[in-house]
């Protein structure tokens, strides 16, 4: 009895708890209610259309309706980059010749680029910890893409998605202590809360204008260049599986990779189509009925589930308890994907 719904600015003590659990380098959800009070706010005037698509922040919840309990988040930005920049380093090759010597060398070298302006953003993916093995991450990530699917024009071309970066077992990140911290001499949790806190003058005033040779930098700062957090694998899988890959930009605090796909071209996006809804009797002990992925076809009301659905022709068959969680009736256009 799962389902993805929009944000609301009641759930702001569910998001505070999530924001406990996520721990330390979560830098889209802080531990800050006033921060993400505001956060629900722009999200609920986002879902009604009341927002520029470059300021436009959706923040899905995992709802265990049961339970009634809220088991996980996961967010959309319509727009990275437009009212504040969004820096990452890119990994480059420095080519090295000397003829003198005969003698050529490749350098790794990270440099600091504004190159993500305009791209939609998919983030924010937590769950509650005894969630993440159950099909829940896997709902909650592929109801971001059924939003972008049931109205295109509010998201950009290209989606990213950055993966927190490797903390060691003390939940320190190398890449921080090696390299980032450097250049902005702050605790790291200060620089993160100035993350989401400021406009981000602080990065543009302090981060390196030159290239950072990667040889000249310790080893466990090196090794974490681009490597992922422990409990952000399963999201990279998430996202590998609907075709995005690794974009050769990393955090410039953690060092963790940017994940970029051809919004038209994701797997959810792709093959999902709209159908015209049937209610009936019996739907989900039917043995020809198939586990889909279900959602509303549109935003402002927008809800999403996995449920058994039998398919007629250009109908989907559903279960009473299935429009329910869906709060559609008989002959509603959703959109299904398997």
């Amino acid at each position: 009895m799962l389902v993805v719904r929009p944000a609301v600015p009641a759930d702001i003590d569910a998001l505070m708890e999530l924001a406990f659990l996520s721990g330390r380098g979560f830098t889209s959800l802080p531990e800050d209610r006033i921060a993400l009070s505001e956060r629900l706010a722009l999200s609920e005037a986002s879902f009604a259309g009341k927002v520029d698509k470059a300021d436009a922040w959706y923040v899905l919840m995992l709802e265990d309706v049961t339970a009634g309990r809220i088991d996980g988040v996961a967010g959309i930005k319509g727009m990275v980059g437009f009212n504040r920049p969004h820096f990452s380093f890119r990994i480059m090759t420095l080519a090295q010749y000397s003829s003198a010597i005969g003698t050529r060398f490749d350098h790794q070298a990270l440099v600091l680029v504004n190159e993500c302006t305009g791209w939609s953003e998919v983030g924010s993916l937590f769950l509650r910890p005894g969630k993440r093995q159950s099909g829940a991450g896997s709902l909650l990530a592929r109801a971001r893409y059924m939003l972008m699917g049931a109205e295109k024009e509010r998201f950009s071309e290209t989606i990213m998605s950055e993966l927190r970066g490797w903390f060691d077992d003390a939940d320190n990140s190398p890449f921080w202590d090696g390299i980032a911290s450097k250049f902005f001499r702050l605790p790291f949790e200060e620089a993160d809360r100035m993350i989401t806190g400021t406009d981000g003058q602080f990065i543009l005033d302090l981060a390196p204008r030159h290239p950072i040779y990667v040889e000249l930098v310790d080893s466990a700062a090196r090794e974490a260049i681009g490597a992922v957090h422990r409990h952000g694998i399963p999201a990279l899988h998430l996202l590998e599986r609907e075709g995005f890959s690794r974009s050769g930009l990393i955090d410039i605090f953690d060092g963790g990779p940017t994940m970029t796909c051809r919004r038209d071209t994701i797997r959810t996006v792709a093959d999902a189509r709209t159908v015209k809804a049937r209610i009936a009797d019996g739907v989900d002990q039917d043995q020809d009925a198939l586990p889909m992925l279900a959602s509303t076809d549109g935003i402002a009301r927008f809800r999403a589930v996995r449920v058994p659905v039998r398919l007629h022709s250009e109908e989907a068959i559903l279960s009473h308890n299935s429009a329910s969680l869906l709060q559609i009736g008989d002959g509603a256009r959703i959109r299904i994907c398997s």
